[in-house]
């Protein structure tokens, strides 16, 4: 077993720093300390005991780590104290009996607001929880369980969800699925089950296990049918996955000189020499404007996206200014209530911060020096990648989106460890140098219908499977090129999705329907490093 960790992150991706740290599980005291010792307490609702007297309080210790013998019942309050000092919304949790629930996982599941934002969507559509060991291969390496498949996923009306559309949106190269399966392919069968049609819980449990595999050499049988109609049969089995942040980067030709594009799928570590790399093509063919594509990014490092913004922006709008502000809950106004530091923003870095298999630290950054960006957006552009278009907002980048509305999490976390899990609880908000934040129901073109979330200046357009990313004719790319060359920014009919999705590793049958990029909850944060 990997020893105990805790990482600091911001909840709108995920890949955090590993960092080994003793005690725990955040500071801040509950009211009602009664006292040092885990396992004899009483539950006294709205009485909460320090979550460090619950610290590494374990049903199963873990050799080799700070694990000691516990019961189920600690594990339950080292949740419950641990929520309430920290979680952002932590007045609005319904106080629980941590005795009465033999899971973990499941008290925890309970331990959030129920609350709605104005489109009634969950208020916090973020709470969900990894094994650690699982989530120290995905932050530190972008490693994981799959075939290199991303889908995009769109259920029928309730109470049905069918017919339902299941389409590959992007492969990662030199994986599994980048040898069978293309942009564009629909999938209509998994394993013999009907994707389209099946609405019992048995049949959907089959495409769940089909499409998104829990562990390697798992093998599944698909039914596909290509964007040209021509349908056949593959078998796919699943390996350890590394994931390409940056498949694409390359200039586009017009009338008004060289257009760059740039590709960003995930703030991962590895993505920090790769968008230096992509800035310097896109620099060096003297590219005016740039696209950059973060449809199915749903975030990561927030020094990463703070890197990026630096570098496509012009300098004199970001020196010295705010890239983003953190705002924990009502006991902690001026102090970070896990490492104790007085709250201090994150800047426009203009200087490469080190990353484990990035650049060497302390480089300075190329940059565009751009007044404006085209910005390629949809339900899986989530956390850092929110914050990349916030931020620029915030110093008076001209930023216009293209596509649909982002899936809206202006909200963070430290990934927290106990006993073998580690769970993520909202735990403060990113504000951009404006003071802004409040985009819950995420960032909309402004000509996209109703339900939409904050409106950006660009067109609403529905994502293109027929034609490849990174191809000038794929329609938001195209969109784009158009709205940019056009001296009154005209955009096609609107066709994007008009409501917020978060990204999701599976087809929930019990939930309301709604368009999914296949990535896990731990791809879609805003991750900060100690």
């Amino acid at each position: 077993m990997r020893p105990q960790a805790r990482f600091r992150v911001l909840l709108l991706p995920i890949f955090g720093a590993l960092a080994s740290c003793g005690g725990g599980g955040g500071g801040g005291g509950g009211s009602g300390n009664l006292g040092p010792v885990g396992s004899v307490t009483t539950w006294q609702a709205g009485v909460f005991r320090t979550s460090n007297t619950f610290d590494n309080m374990c049903v199963s210790p873990r050799a080799g780590t700070a694990d000691r013998q516990g019961t189920r019942t600690d594990e339950n309050n080292w949740l419950r104290s641990w929520t309430n000092e920290l979680y952002l919304w932590y007045g609005e949790v319904t106080d629980r009996d941590p005795s009465i629930y033999t899971s973990s996982t499941t008290y925890f599941d309970l331990l959030k607001t129920n609350a709605a934002t104005a489109s009634g969507q969950d208020k916090d559509k973020f709470h969900f929880w990894y094994d650690t060991d699982d989530w120290v291969a995905l932050s530190q390496g972008g490693t994981e369980a799959g075939y290199g498949a991303e889908f995009y996923i769109q259920n029928g009306p309730e109470p049905t969800f069918v017919p339902r559309r299941i389409v590959v949106a992007f492969t990662d190269p030199n994986t599994p699925a980048a040898a069978q399966l293309m942009r564009g392919d629909e999938i209509l069968q998994v394993d013999g089950v009907d994707a389209i049609n099946a609405n019992t819980r048995a049949l959907v449990d089959v495409l769940n296990a089909g499409l998104f595999p829990s562990g390697t050499g798992q093998s599944h049988t698909f039914q596909v049918r290509s964007a040209a109609g021509v349908t056949r049969t593959v078998s796919i089995t699943s390996a350890t996955i590394t994931h390409v942040p940056v498949p694409i980067a390359t200039t586009f030709s017009t009338a008004s000189g060289p257009v760059g594009y740039i590709q960003f799928n995930d703030h991962i570590a590895t993505a920090e020499t790769q968008l230096i790399n992509a800035i310097n093509l896109v620099k060096n063919a003297n590219a005016t404007d740039l696209i950059l594509d973060v449809r199915y990014n749903g975030g990561g490092y927030l020094d990463l996206a703070s890197e990026m913004a630096y570098m496509m922006a012009n300098t004199t709008l970001t020196a010295g200014r705010t890239f983003e502000k953190l705002v924990f809950n009502d006991k902690n106004p001026t102090r970070d209530p896990v490492t104790g530091e007085t709250l201090t923003p994150t800047p426009f870095w203009s200087k490469t911060q080190g990353f484990t298999g990035g650049a060497p630290a302390n480089q300075n950054l190329p940059t565009l020096n751009l007044n404006r960006v085209y910005i390629i957006t949809g339900p899986g552009t989530c956390s850092a990648s929110e914050s990349i278009i916030n931020s620029l907002r915030g110093v008076n980048v001209e930023v216009y989106i293209i596509g649909s509305t982002t899936c809206g999490k202006p909200y963070g976390f430290y990934p927290t460890d106990n006993c073998g899990t580690t769970y993520f609880s909202i735990q403060f908000r990113g504000e951009n140098a404006a003071n802004f934040g409040d985009y819950s129901d995420g960032f909309s073109p402004n000509n996209q219908p109703a339900p939409k979330g904050t409106s950006v200046p660009g067109c609403s357009v529905a994502d293109d499977f027929a034609n490849p990313l990174g191809d000038p004719a794929e329609a938001r790319i195209a969109t784009a090129l158009a709205f940019r060359a056009s001296n009154n920014q005209t955009c096609p009919v609107a066709s994007g999705s008009s409501l917020p999705r978060v990204a999701k590793t599976s087809m929930d049958f019990t939930r309301s329907p709604g368009l999914a990029v296949s990535k896990p909850a731990a791809r879609s944060n805003r991750i900060l490093r100690y």
